[in-house]
């Protein structure tokens, strides 16, 4: 993510700041011009309604609803703010899912509220004794997140349950989304393209789960995907697919922000950096991208052993892998292109 600067003093701020550390200047923050502005500036119908709880530091500019944000115009159920609890629980979800619209929106993609177009999105908030006893996925552009996703003892445990090597809440609303634009992305145009990268979508989803959960992923499964789930069917790949894409644009565009740099003559990264982290929505190249991601998350593992840490990103990208998020990059540059 780009960094930020208070309006009034100029002082760097970031991304959740609701006020600025240096001068107390109250920040809502402009999805329009990708900058804070200074609430005081705004007319208070410009506030996002759920600033009120604490949920969001956003401003209406650019939203289709008067009362909230473009991020929050999305949610359709979400906690009662009395149940402690499950309040609190939302509104740890709630910077995360921030994160990614910002994100949707550096990309181009089309954002719209289910509540006001049938093919649009939906955020549900739910308790995992809800009454649907739905689970944490996507259905027809409903993203689901059971709020016990916001506990990070019990999400610890399922990543430990499940062989899961990274297991966020970024990284499950990244994961979500990319099933909802697989549906705004591809057509009888492009379907074919898809398939000889990923698959065939067409294989029964629900038969091909029930053989992953019972067998498990084929052992060399990491010479083909990001990860084991990546191997139980086409939408599942490309979900992952997806959402490590998104993962290698936004800490690229924050190495870039803070002006990260390599030496190149030293080993191991003078074959895959350029002398600065590039700026990943101004590059064209996937090529430049990824072996600037590749430098960078080398970095970040390595702090991240030095202070005893598991790593920042612990994935190795294997040939298939890397064609996949190529062409989803070039999938979208061409979206952008057409619309």
């Amino acid at each position: 993510m780009k960094t930020f600067n208070c309006p009034n003093c100029q002082n760097p701020i970031f991304f959740e700041n609701t006020q600025c550390e240096n001068c107390s200047t109250l920040l809502s923050y402009n999805p329009l011009k990708e900058c804070f502005d200074a609430t005081i500036d705004l007319n208070p119908s410009e506030l996002c309604k759920n600033q009120s709880l604490d949920i969001c530091n956003w401003s209406t500019k650019g939203s289709s609803q008067e009362n909230f944000c473009i991020a929050c115009s999305l949610n359709r159920e979400v906690p009662n703010p009395q149940n402690n609890s499950s309040f609190v629980k939302w509104k740890n979800l709630e910077p995360a899912k921030h994160r990614l619209i910002y994100q949707l929106l550096k990309l181009g993609l089309p954002i719209a509220s289910k509540l006001e177009k049938t093919d649009g999105i939906a955020f549900d908030f739910l308790s995992e004794n809800n009454e649907q006893k739905a689970l944490t996925g996507h259905a027809n552009g409903v993203v689901t997140i059971l709020l016990s996703e916001a506990d990070s003892v019990k999400r610890e445990q399922l990543k430990k349950d499940m062989n899961e090597p990274y297991r966020t809440l970024l990284g499950h609303f990244r994961h979500e989304i990319g099933h909802y634009y697989w549906d705004v992305l591809f057509d009888e145009k492009n379907i074919k393209k898809y398939r000889a990268i990923f698959g065939d979508e067409r294989i029964n989803y629900g038969e091909a789960l029930q053989i992953h959960y019972k067998n498990g992923a084929p052992k060399n499964w990491n010479q083909n995907f990001i990860s084991e789930y990546a191997s139980s069917h086409s939408w599942e790949d490309w979900a992952e697919s997806w959402a490590h894409y998104l993962h290698l644009m936004d800490t690229l565009e924050t190495a870039n922000a803070f002006g990260v740099s390599f030496k190149r003559n030293k080993f191991p990264l003078k074959t895959l950096t350029n002398a600065t982290c590039p700026n990943p929505y101004t590059t064209k190249s996937f090529k430049t991208i990824f072996n600037s991601s590749v430098a960078l998350t080398c970095m970040a593992n390595s702090l991240n052993r030095s202070m005893g840490l598991d790593d920042t990103y612990p994935f190795v990208i294997a040939e298939p892998v890397y064609k996949k998020l190529n062409f989803i990059h070039n999938i979208l540059n061409n979206y952008r292109k057409e619309n």
